[in-house]
């Protein structure tokens, strides 16, 4: 069973997400089965932050100076033979998910699954930096957007 741990250091995220915990953790269980490791304890960490601090871990990271919608730190390559797991963190920028702004809170939170779903994937080993890991990884993303998408009511 996958459980996700979810910090913000931004006050703006609870104008739109109320109990960010419950929501991930909601979510997660809509996703693919394969996804879900029901006979393994799977952890992850959500950080809800800013434009500033994404700035600043894209630099130190990733040697880009600018902001990002997510990033993704992947703990390990290989960890699914393992029967207790950590995939890593994803964080999230307020401020790329409200543009532009004022979304209502359907649009808002539409906006941060399609995030989620992709800083997820990157936990999950996919990328795009090839055009065919970019078409794969699209794929994949679409695929569970529309799970999702069909069980939204379980979210807001």
């Amino acid at each position: 069973m996958i459980s996700i741990n979810t910090i913000s250091d931004n006050k703006l995220w609870n104008k739109k997400i109320i109990k960010s915990n419950n929501f991930f953790n909601k979510l997660i269980k809509i996703f693919p089965k394969r996804y879900q490791f029901k006979k393994k304890k799977v952890n992850l960490s959500v950080l809800l932050s800013n434009n500033r601090n994404m700035k600043k871990l894209n630099k130190k990271f990733r040697n880009k100076n600018k902001s990002t919608d997510v990033l993704s730190f992947p703990f390990e390559k290989r960890p699914f033979l393992k029967k207790e797991i950590y995939l890593g963190d994803i964080i999230i920028s307020y401020e790329f998910m409200n543009r532009p702004k004022f979304l209502t809170n359907i649009q808002f939170k539409e906006k941060l699954i399609k995030t989620f779903i992709h800083g997820f994937l990157h936990l999950m080993n996919y990328d795009h930096i090839k055009m065919k890991d970019f078409q794969k990884m699209h794929k994949e993303e679409k695929k569970i957007y529309n799970l999702i998408n069909k069980n939204f009511e379980k979210l807001v």
